[in-house]
């Protein structure tokens, strides 16, 4: 049996160009406000412009395949490559079963379920349609933990020891309504579980790592929380001067880490 590998990303522009048309797509075909797609090109222009999270997933695939001797496809659910469009193409190539791997650790079915409508409708639109082993989530995956422990030790080895009983590292992730826990969704139980795991790795002090959420959209409802923003605040009125910021819940840069993290926060 032929069988694949498909990473599939949430996609992002090419260019300060393409925005407009990325945010109707995101926004389901909705015209955009002209100060969202203002904001949004000021998002971008101030990480150079375009979204790295092509690059960066293609890069995964090349050395998933190079590991694994299967060929790797990439899909993107809002932009270029998008997943009909590489689910079509494996099927021309005889793919006859394909393992389906997110770029996100962290089940929900606004985000991982979301790309598991598009891949079926994708699927029911090719003439030999290939059989699916899709990862829901991989959030307690020991080499995804090691990889994340690595980083984060790295950054607190940038104080100095003695300084480093005085960090606090908090980890985040991406914020989403709070109807998800009512409808008793994993969501936020897998995203504390990944923090107290990355903390039992790092071997942590109580009380001196938290969890928090970022980049909640402003949609009317009330989204998971703390926000990072008012953690911080928080924060800084206790007294705390040293921080570590680590995002658990995306495996490559984009711009909810490179600006709301490094430049918005």
């Amino acid at each position: 049996m032929k069988t694949a590998v498909l990473l599939l990303a949430y996609g992002g522009p090419d260019s300060l160009d393409d925005i407009p048309a990325y945010l109707l797509d995101i926004r389901g075909g909705r015209a955009t406000p002209q100060e969202l797609i203002d904001e949004i090109s000021h998002r971008y222009a101030e990480i150079g412009g375009y979204s790295p999270l092509l690059r960066i997933t293609r890069s995964a695939a090349a050395q998933l395949a190079e590991r694994t001797g299967l060929p790797v496809y990439v899909g993107m659910r809002h932009w270029a490559p998008w997943i009909k469009e590489t689910v079509a193409q494996m099927a021309a190539d005889g793919i006859e079963r394909a393992v389906v791997i997110c770029m996100a650790p962290h089940y929900s079915t606004l985000s991982i379920g979301a790309y598991r409508k598009r891949l079926d409708e994708a699927l029911a639109q090719v003439d030999r349609p290939f059989e699916v082993i899709f990862v829901e989530s991989w959030h307690t995956q020991p080499d995804y933990l090691a990889a994340v422990a690595t980083n984060v030790q790295a950054t607190l080895e940038r104080y100095d020891a003695a300084e480093r009983a005085e960090v606090l590292t908090v980890f985040t992730a991406h914020s989403l309504p709070e109807f998800i826990i009512e409808r008793g969704e994993p969501y936020d139980r897998q995203l504390r579980e990944t923090a107290q795991l990355l903390a039992d790795r790092l071997a942590l002090p109580e009380g001196r790592w938290m969890f928090s959420y970022q980049s909640a959209a402003k949609t009317g409802v009330p989204w998971l929380g703390p926000q990072i923003e008012d953690l911080l605040v928080d924060l800084a009125e206790r007294g705390e001067t040293k921080l570590v910021v680590a995002p658990i819940g995306f495996i490559a840069d984009h711009v909810e880490v490179l600006y709301d993290i490094d430049i918005g926060v």
